[in-house]
């Protein structure tokens, strides 16, 4: 079961598009972990327990870059 999470931000104009660059930065640094994640993984590097954590990890750097997407889309659909 999902609860929701209700985030009140007084913002001026300059402070949102600083929030914004910063969710963009966290999304591109999770982006670049799932394409590094997945790269080791396509070219087969490690052991087979090795992969499964990368691929855990992958997973979940994955999962933090949608989180981020759901706040910047949140963001933007506030004003």
């Amino acid at each position: 079961m999902a609860d929701e999470l209700v985030l009140r931000l007084r913002l001026d104009d300059a402070e949102r598009r600083a929030l914004r660059g910063v969710l963009l930065g966290a999304r591109a640094a999770e982006l670049a972990e799932v394409k590094r994640r997945g790269s080791r993984l396509s070219f087969g590097y490690g052991s087979d327990s090795a992969r499964e954590t990368m691929g855990a990890e992958a997973d979940d750097a994955r999962r933090k870059m949608e989180l981020v997407d759901r706040l910047i889309a949140a963001l933007d659909a506030a004003g």
